[in-house]
């Protein structure tokens, strides 16, 4: 690895941009696990904390700017953002993800075991990640591992944050063995490590309720540019309403506002709205539950919902908690406020919050926890409707990301919550990436992008609690910082 030596920082850009590839859509989960342990030999290899951090740093580049570029995308072609802005502003993003490696490449090389280290210290800077500014944990490493590797399986008992624990770990152990330090036991470590992930992957946390329910999910593919021109609303609504009347299942579920309308709250009987009846009307008629998504108005709020709709005259609802930071929300409107006024076409830039504290849906004989489109990157948020739900949806509309990676990665995303809550997810998208993912975070059926489709399906609901489920991100995170106490006491004596 003299190469590693010579060219240092074009390398660690390498890696960075090579670790992309263990996501979805390409699955290479061995990738990261590879690329972490050249970046870490040459943060071992580096004299000072600073040449660390540099190194880190352009690892950060290469690793934001390749994973996800598709923010030019949503800012510039659906945005209507100048493309030297929507690429500065891209730039900048990637550019203050990318300080989180290079603190880690800092803190480590200052620490005597600087390998035991960096594995710990990276894994809590994508946690810090996860919140810091309401957080962005896009990418975190342990969802490559996500359905296919061994190491998913601590994903129940730790979450993604102890699957990205046992990613880093498995790097630094590559390193010792490839050094040729303390090598027999580093061995053994990266065999057992991956081992007891597998068994774990075996146990059942969760077990079946009730029999299996028909489901479709309707993908109905309108186009980001034209989802909200008033010409088209009567056209869209029809379009579902007809996919809705055709789908032959117990449970029918749309994608995010759907309805390119908002519904009032204030009204009684929400089963009356003009937009709404219909789809009551076929859930009488046909025996089926609908869940829709819309803009939902109360007083001068509005809310980002998804609306259960059933045979009884009684609408349930949930309003997403979790907005994202100027996309729905405009941080400093005081002083951003100009950019959407003249910049940028975002017509739900200015959301407000659901509680945090809603209550799974009960419908078509499932308690369905719904959350919507970004809240799902979040899995400590996931398990707070847990363990009452037997089922998650996660309704979305990636149309603003076009023909790039994003929807594939947002699927993955998807797939570790399966794996933490020990629950099937649906998935209810606009264009892609539709889908019906098991309990163990395997795709049972997809469809699709970028075409107007019924996605047809049986799904069982599930009952009980994961350990993920008890403890949250709590467990990996004492974890973490218990063995950095042990490091640094170890420095210290």
């Amino acid at each position: 690895m003299s190469w590693l030596k010579n060219y240092p920082q074009f390398t660690s850009l390498l890696l960075g941009a090579l670790s992309v590839f263990g996501f979805a859509p390409f699955d290479v989960f061995i990738l990261p696990i590879i690329s972490l342990a050249g970046l870490f030999y040459l943060w071992d290899q580096s004299l000072t904390a600073k040449q660390a951090a540099k190194l880190g740093f352009v690892f950060g580049l290469g690793f934001f700017i390749t994973g996800i570029y598709w923010i030019y995308i949503s800012l510039h072609d659906v945005g209507g953002m100048p493309f030297w802005m929507a690429g500065f502003a891209t730039f900048l993003l990637c550019t203050f993800l990318a300080l989180f490696p290079a603190l880690v490449g800092y803190l480590a090389k200052y620490s005597t075991h600087s390998l035991n280290s960096a594995a710990i210290l990276w894994v809590l800077s994508e946690w810090v990640r996860s919140w810091i500014f309401t957080g962005f944990p896009w990418l975190a490493v342990g969802y490559s591992q996500v359905p296919f590797s061994q190491l998913t399986g601590y994903a129940s008992v730790l979450g993604v944050f102890g699957v990205s624990l046992a990613v880093t770990v498995s790097a630094s152990l590559l390193v010792l063995i490839f050094k040729k330090q303390r090598r027999k036991q580093a061995i053994l470590g990266l065999v057992s490590l991956w081992i007891l992930g597998a068994l774990i992957s075996l146990i059942h946390w969760t077990s079946p309720i009730g029999n299996p329910t028909k489901v479709a999910i309707l993908q109905g593919n309108i186009a980001q540019e034209m989802k909200w021109d008033e010409s088209i609303t009567i056209k869209t609504i029809n379009q579902y309403l007809g996919m809705a009347k055709q789908a032959q299942a117990d449970l029918v579920i749309l994608p995010e506002t759907a309805l390119p309308v908002a519904l009032a709250l204030s009204q009684k009987d929400m089963s009356q709205d003009q937009v709404l009846a219909p789809f009551s009307a076929i859930a009488k008629q046909d025996h089926k539950a609908i869940l829709v998504g819309a803009v939902t108005q109360k007083e001068n709020a509005y809310f980002n919902s998804m609306l259960g709709i059933s045979e009884t005259d009684t609408i349930q609802n949930y309003h997403k908690s979790h907005l994202v930071p100027f996309g729905e929300f405009i941080p400093l409107k005081g002083i951003l406020g100009w950019i959407y006024r003249d910049w940028l076409n975002m017509p739900l830039s200015d959301l407000s919050r659901g509680s945090t504290t809603q209550k799974p849906m009960m419908l078509a004989k499932q308690k369905i926890a719904v959350n919507i489109c970004y809240e799902d990157v979040f899995g400590e948020e996931i398990i707070r409707q847990l363990p009452e739900a037997t089922l998650l949806v996660n309704a979305s509309n990636d149309a603003w990301y076009g023909h790039s990676n994003a929807a594939d990665q947002h699927l993955q995303f998807s797939q570790m919550r399966a794996v933490e809550t020990g629950r099937m997810v649906l998935r209810a998208t606009n264009t892609g990436t539709t889908a019906i993912i098991d309990n163990k975070g395997y795709v049972l059926a997809t469809v699709p992008q970028f075409t107007t489709i019924i996605l047809n399906g049986s799904i069982q609901g599930y009952m009980g609690s994961t350990p993920f489920i008890r403890l949250g991100n709590w467990a990996v995170i004492s974890l973490l910082f218990i063995a950095l106490i042990l490091l640094w006491g170890r420095k210290k004596k």
